[in-house]
């Protein structure tokens, strides 16, 4: 299941949906962790023109203008491409983080503060050019006290899930998966081969 489908652009969705888990896999990432990152900092429109007026942060994933410059671009070019274009931008930005990011958390820190990553919950975003306070008041989502942390970034995040999409923002370990399995399977066929033991035992009594 894919988060989120319904906000893609109707005119041609199928083909978004099938770049997106293109790029994602490039990425090594999870579709559904890029689709709640655009749906976070697209306030949920899923515009590739959508722009902050004061940062000038700009589509799916808020390029800044000097951002959107690193990679061959500008924010008033990216204003202008389709979904599928500026997903090229997207992948183009994260391809430096691949390996990196472990979860939809990571994933967003790489959009926001990539210094954050792996980081624990306490941890307090601040560099020696801009201050935990700073980072607070022009973030007042993630604002906790003065400071934005990792766990304030999770808890605020958190709120912007909703409960029956949040499942599929967990990352799959297949070794657990494959453990539960056998089990299941053990639990479901073990009766009946147990009453064909028996009934083997008797008949041979």
């Amino acid at each position: 299941m894919l988060i989120f489908k319904e906000k893609l652009p109707t005119s041609n969705r199928a083909a978004i949906v099938e770049k997106i888990r293109q790029v994602s896999d490039r990425l090594g990432i999870q579709p559904n962790w890029l689709m709640a990152v655009i749906n976070f900092e697209t306030a949920g429109t899923f515009s590739t023109s959508i722009q902050n007026p004061f940062s000038k942060a700009t589509g799916l994933i808020q390029f800044m203008p000097a951002t959107a410059i690193s990679l061959g671009t500008t924010i008033e070019a990216l204003r202008g491409m389709d979904f599928i274009a500026q997903l090229d931008y997207v992948e183009r930005y994260y391809r430096p983080f691949k390996g990196r990011v472990q979860s939809f958390t990571d994933l967003y820190l790489a959009t926001f503060f990539p210094l954050a990553i792996g980081k624990p919950d306490n941890w307090v975003l601040q560099t020696p050019s801009l201050s935990a306070k700073k980072i607070a008041d022009q973030n007042p989502i993630f604002n906790d006290g003065g400071r934005v942390t990792v766990g304030s970034i999770k808890r605020a995040l958190t709120t912007k899930i909703p409960a029956e999409y949040a499942v599929h923002l967990v990352k799959q370990n297949t070794g657990i998966i494959a453990i539960a399995t056998v089990v299941v399977l053990a639990v479901v066929f073990w009766k009946p081969i147990e009453k064909f033991m028996k009934e083997q035992l008797k008949g041979t009594a």
